[in-house]
């Protein structure tokens, strides 16, 4: 069989917005990349959908944007963020070009991604799990993975590559143990309506957090409720979602009520926020199987373009000398850490419920100042880090 003991350089189990991408750029630097996914694309996803800019500015670095644009995604140039008396409108300065975000739907995204992927020259399988590891002294050395039918087929590589999600397959057969994490702080229960007309926009309530963000065909509504109550949410989870829309959105409830829903409801209460240990000797991790934090700031996209962007250049032409990739593996660990640790923070901040008053402080000091909101919402967007928020203005309005 041709498939049975093909050696390439790179194997990246995950073909969605962190491996689709990793794959490509391997590729794209001259290496022989196979790209797996259990799914049969196209196919959707749990996700929040939202692109903010610095990820839209990859999209568009890799020729890939006016794929996302003729979709007919809207672009989203301004951003509403309401809390209590407090209510900011605006939108994070441009990167380059790019000073608008975007919300593609997955099955759109994704594609778009993997195609991507393929021009470059990548092999791409999908409906193909992976089920186990090659390791020839503690390397790992390729994948086990079952073809359509069930056969069973070898593959070697150079390096493997884990893009395969929060629960990821390979993180648990590499053995990779979380490096930092904490508690659960929200669910969330999303479906799509036609109608409401809405900026990318985020109400947060006494009772919880609501969404809106259109997308190519209507727009995603979102309910985020305290981790506390999942089981009692998802006890009768439409009556739920309504309801802390009703209280929590009531301009955007009463859009609701005249607008059509156009999928079933659909929720999580599994919003685990960590990172793993993210390389070893053979292996990496990317996206959602490295770093995940709650949904609620909608950075888990732009994320998992940073970390495949972030490998990438790590390894460079390196692939091929054992120590050379060791080493960029090993900084590529400590990086992605570095790099990501403002932004789970801030997240673990928007979504603690007891926070609220903290965050309400900040919120107020913020709408004072054209300047402060500004860096309000580079910062949220990840067009500037959290330390330059915190200016002498904002720390001495915040101390009176």
């Amino acid at each position: 069989m041709r498939w049975l003991g093909v050696e390439y350089d790179v194997v990246v189990v995950g073909a969605r917005c962190a491996g689709a991408p990793t794959a490509m750029l391997f590729a794209r630097t001259g290496y022989k990349v196979l790209l797996l996914d259990r799914a049969a694309f196209p196919a959707d996803t749990l996700s929040t959908l939202y692109i903010q800019q610095p990820g839209v500015a990859r999209l568009s670095g890799w020729g890939l944007l006016d794929k996302v644009r003729e979709t007919g995604c809207p672009p989203l140039d301004r951003v509403v963020y309401e809390l209590g008396d407090v209510r900011l409108a605006g939108c994070a300065n441009p990167i380059g070009a790019v000073s608008q975000a975007y919300a593609p739907r997955r099955h759109l995204l994704d594609q778009i991604l993997v195609d991507g992927a393929v021009a470059a020259g990548v092999e791409f399988r999908d409906h193909c799990s992976v089920s186990g590891l090659l390791e020839e002294g503690g390397r790992v050395t390729g994948v086990r993975c079952a073809a359509p039918g069930g056969k069973e087929i070898v593959e070697r590589a150079r390096l493997v590559v884990g893009a395969d999600g929060m629960r990821s397959t390979l993180a648990g057969l590499v053995g990779a143990e979380k490096t930092l994490e904490h508690p659960r702080l929200t669910c969330a229960y999303y479906t799509f309506w036609q109608g409401p007309e809405t900026d990318f926009e985020l109400y947060e309530g006494r009772q919880g957090w609501v969404s809106a963000v259109p997308t190519n065909d209507a727009v995603l509504i979102s309910a985020y409720f305290p981790q506390s109550r999942f089981e009692e949410v998802r006890a009768d989870a439409s009556a739920h979602y309504r309801e802390g829309v009703r209280v929590n959105a009531p301009a955007l409830y009463e859009q609701m009520a005249r607008a059509e829903q156009t999928e079933r409801l659909r929720g999580t209460g599994d919003q685990q926020n960590f990172f793993r240990q993210a390389s070893g000797p053979g292996w990496a991790l990317v996206g959602d199987a490295a770093h995940h934090k709650d949904s609620i700031t909608a950075r888990g996209i732009g994320d998992a373009f940073q970390q495949a962007e972030l490998l990438t250049e790590r390894i460079g032409s390196g692939l091929h000398e054992e120590a050379l990739l060791d080493q960029a593996l090993k900084s590529y660990a400590e990086d992605l850490q570095g790099q990501l640790t403002d932004s789970y923070q801030g997240t673990l901040l928007v979504a603690q419920a007891e926070a609220r008053d903290k965050r309400l402080a900040l919120l107020r000091a913020v709408a004072t100042s054209a300047d402060l909101t500004q860096r309000y919402f580079d910062t949220v967007a990840g067009v500037r880090p959290v330390s330059e928020l915190y200016t002498p203005e904002l720390l001495a309005l915040l101390q009176r």
